[in-house]
């Protein structure tokens, strides 16, 4: 084991990112024809060493890759540490018959990892899950011309390069704009602009003593609905359900044909009946 590997057992990103990054450049590189033979040793022989050879001449590069993603406002640690993880994936799974270096390999493992590492942690809420909605965070805010808001052409235009929906890119932009809220954030006694969500997203209807006032009103209603109708006489309260208590209403004309009398008569004693019903139902 060189002197290089040896050095390199203590150092962590999260102890000392300085001497971490400077550690990753003294490992050297591996020759086409080292990385072949680790790889072989590792595929068919499940050596261990060897692939502990494999990440740590590789760990440069995660280092390379994790700072593109400084933009996000993680710490560059934590990025490395993921970015590791995907570089380990990537060579437990490397097939040296394959014909390509582990660096080519490993990118798409390594950035997966940090992928999904800032999703998770960018915001409270996740911003995106689906394909189209992940493909946005990362390239919406390279695609925008300008800082401003994007106009309908624009948005247009990054939906058809991405190959994603308009709406999905509109949707993004407003999610990447927007910050995170503390729902029950303490409210100074001094004037300010902001308010907490607390304040002004209340459910009046979450209320436990409200929803009991609410159903003993409507089952007393209901109650005395019922009161009302059985005091009426048998034709008005028959013309009274089928008119306003059934699911197939009666029509005036129908009502009329069946008691020979003319439509007007039934609604007369319709009127006459929910007047009453009413009268009984406030007493």
């Amino acid at each position: 084991m060189s002197k290089a590997l040896q050095t390199m057992e203590w150092m962590t990103p999260g102890a000392n990112l300085n001497a971490y990054i400077q550690g990753t450049a003294t490992v050297p590189i591996l020759s086409i024809d080292e990385e072949k033979a680790l790889g072989e040793a590792l595929y068919y022989q499940d050596d261990l060493d060897a692939a502990r050879q494999l990440v740590m001449s590789h760990l440069r590069f995660v280092v390379h890759i994790a700072r593109s993603y400084n933009g996000y406002g993680l710490p560059l640690a934590d990025l490395i540490q993921e970015g590791n993880v995907g570089l380990m994936k990537a060579v437990r799974r490397f097939n040296p018959e394959k014909g390509v270096r582990v660096v080519s390999f490993a990118v798409h493992w390594i950035k997966a990892e940090i992928h999904e590492f800032i999703l998770r942690n960018w915001r409270i809420v996740k911003v995106a899950t689906t394909k189209s909605q992940r493909k946005l965070f990362f390239n919406l805010r390279s695609a925008k011309k300008e800082l401003d808001w994007l106009s309908a052409d624009e948005a247009k235009a990054v939906a058809e390069d991405l190959g994603v929906a308009v709406k999905d890119v509109m949707e993004m932009e407003m999610r990447l704009t927007s910050r995170d809220a503390t729902f029950d954030a303490p409210v100074d006694d001094e004037e300010s602009t902001y308010y907490s969500p607390s304040l002004y997203l209340e459910s009046k209807g979450a209320d436990p003593a409200e929803q009991i006032e609410n159903e003993n009103y409507e089952g007393d209603n209901n109650f005395r609905l019922a009161e009302a109708v059985k005091s009426l006489d048998e034709r008005s309260r028959s013309i009274l359900q089928r008119r306003w208590l059934s699911d197939k209403k009666s029509t005036l004309h129908e009502l009329a044909a069946e008691y020979g009398v003319s439509a007007e008569r039934i609604r007369q004693l319709e009127k006459n009946a929910m007047k009453k019903v009413r009268v009984l139902m406030e007493a």
